[in-house]
């Protein structure tokens, strides 16, 4: 019998692997539960790609879509306005108040985009058409467009595409396991061999982008806030751009609202997604300031326009979403739990590497922990085997290669983390297990 899902091609999936783990059917989600057509429940460690900060199916959410459903979905927003966009606009620009105007999109890609056109854009329009450069970290994810593509550092998702992209300055950033490290604090020594790098190509950048403080795709590395502070003032001091990617890392998910605050800086661009209607659509925005908005601000015919067209940009459904959820986080002080719950998951993590052994490098800030399988202890694919051990005890843990962690909803209970903890330390129990050490 042929399966209703044959005509499926999952996102950043070799579909072979289902031949011998089918895909997961979900039938119902709640919190941080998602329950399957088999009857299981399942603990959403990964908060589905980091997007679903409140968990799934939360009411006033729910309420929200079905409130501006009544009134119309979406309206081309090239030249019309509306009550939810105008508060949400209004609530956005107080994240960062120096970063008042709030160009919208569709998803985080996109958003990268859009920063990127405009940075180069702005240096074109005020006589420095020479600075088309751009600087990331090593080990940096920005997306999957073919610009995001291009200033991203993992050659597992760039390499097939080498060709056609752009190769951006790459530097290397300060890494660090946690806050308490003196590298989070003084970055000094790294920071010279740095300097030197970017001295040498600062008449042609345009700007450096970053994932402030946390690298999330690239194996939820933890880099020091002292780096990222001299990085912002030397960007400041020689007129380049700095864009904070905080599509995964904003939004209280590192214990602030924006990760750019654990360091202090105020950057060029903000670009959000993901959390920003928690998961429920895509709905993206950049920040900026008032000074390069300006730069675009003039007659028609001067032909100093940003003339970037988005189908969905402004998405009333989406804008209606994104309000609420700030809301909710404001009004439950989400951004000081996922603080709080920074002790607790980092004693459970450093709980499961003591009595299995097979942990190392643990780290994490804020709602995120992580750890690396030991080198010692490593099967073909290990961390593919085990998300196949964790998703029968009841978590969906996804790691990144042979990182494990968790980034649950910044609600979660603290009774549903202490389950993942079990599951987890369960998982990795199997993992070692001699029958299980060949796939």
């Amino acid at each position: 019998m042929r399966s209703l899902a044959q005509n499926i091609w999952h996102p950043c999936t070799q579909m072979k692997d289902f031949e011998t783990m089918p895909p997961v059917k979900i039938i119902k989600a709640y919190g941080s539960i998602i329950e399957t057509a088999d009857g299981k429940k399942i603990i959403d460690a990964t908060s589905s790609w980091w997007c679903k900060s409140l968990g799934h199916n939360h009411p006033k959410l729910k309420q929200a879509l079905n409130d501006q459903a009544d009134q119309f979905e979406h309206v081309i927003f090239a030249n019309t306005t509306y009550d939810v966009i105008e508060k949400l606009s209004l609530e956005l620009s107080q994240l960062m108040p120096t970063l008042n105007k709030v160009f919208y999109a569709g998803d985080g890609s996109c958003a990268v985009e859009i920063a990127m056109k405009m940075s180069v854009h702005f240096h074109t329009l005020i006589g420095k058409p020479k600075k088309t450069k751009f600087i990331t970290l090593s080990n940096a994810y920005h997306g999957e467009t073919m610009g995001a593509l291009s200033v991203s550092d993992l050659g597992l998702y760039k390499k097939p595409y080498q060709k056609l992209l752009f190769e951006p300055i790459v530097i290397e950033p300060l890494y660090v396991n946690n806050t308490d490290d003196p590298r989070w604090h003084d970055a000094t020594n790294h920071w010279q061999k740095i300097e030197n790098i970017l001295k040498q190509h600062t008449p042609e950048t345009a700007a450096i982008i970053i994932e402030p403080i946390l690298q999330a795709a690239g194996g939820m590395k933890l880099y020091s806030q002292d780096f990222l502070k001299r990085l912002a003032a030397f960007a400041r001091k020689n007129h380049i751009h700095i864009i904070a990617d905080e599509i995964m890392t904003g939004l209280g998910r590192t214990g602030k609202m924006l990760a750019c605050e654990h360091a202090n800086i105020t950057p060029d661009f903000i670009c959000l997604g993901k959390g920003l209607t928690s998961g429920w659509l895509p709905f993206s925005a950049v920040l900026t300031s008032e000074n390069i908005y300006n730069a675009f601000y003039n007659d028609y015919d001067k032909q100093r326009n940003f003339l970037h067209s988005h189908t969905f940009s402004g998405n009333a459904l989406g804008a209606k979403l994104a309000l609420t959820t700030l809301n909710i986080i404001k009004q439950e002080n989400l951004s000081h739990r996922a603080e709080r719950l920074q002790t607790i998951m980092r004693n459970y993590m450093q709980s499961i590497a003591e009595q299995t052994g097979l942990l190392t490098n643990i780290r994490g800030i804020g709602a995120v922990i992580a750890a690396d399988l030991q080198a010692d202890n490593l099967q073909p694919r290990a961390g593919f085997r085990l998300n196949q051990l964790a998703l029968k005890h009841g978590a969906l843990l996804r790691p990144l290669g042979n990182t494990i962690y968790w980034t649950p909803p910044l609600n979660i209970t603290l009774d549903a983390l202490e389950q993942l903890y079990k599951i987890t330390l369960a998982a990795l129990y199997d993992f070692s297990s001699p029958e299980h050490r060949v796939l």
